[in-house]
């Protein structure tokens, strides 16, 4: 991700549906038949780049999967390309977070290298 993309508006919602429609059905065209769409709304990615934090704001598109129950998303840039796809989610209720590992995540690395979990 470049860092020009911190200083971007994101998507409209309408605008954030549609290309996130266009790279399911690229790359993830399983999750298309049965899904409904939670949300769109704007959403912070904090990332690390020349050992500084940053934070970029896109377009997220959260979906369920209604043959699994799980969780999936697509997160739209400023530069109208998916920044972040995720999938496999499941939610643990009760504790009011995910319960699925967050690869993607660098707090949740941290957090998994300080208790011996990755």
């Amino acid at each position: 991700m470049h860092l020009a993309l911190r200083d971007g508006a994101p998507p409209r919602q309408d605008e954030a549906h549609d290309i996130a429609m266009r790279f399911l059905s690229d790359h993830a065209a399983d999750l298309l038949s049965r899904r409904e769409v939670s949300f769109i709304a704007p959403h912070d990615e904090t990332i690390r780049a020349d050992g500084k934090s940053t934070t970029l704001t896109g377009m997220k598109v959260k979906m369920r999967n209604l043959v699994d129950g799980r969780w999936f998303w697509v997160i739209v840039g400023a530069d109208r390309e998916v920044m972040v796809f995720e999938r496999d989610i499941v939610w643990a209720n009760l504790k009011g977070r995910r319960q699925s590992e967050k690869w993607l995540h660098d707090s949740w690395l941290a957090e998994q290298r300080k208790t011996g979990g990755a």
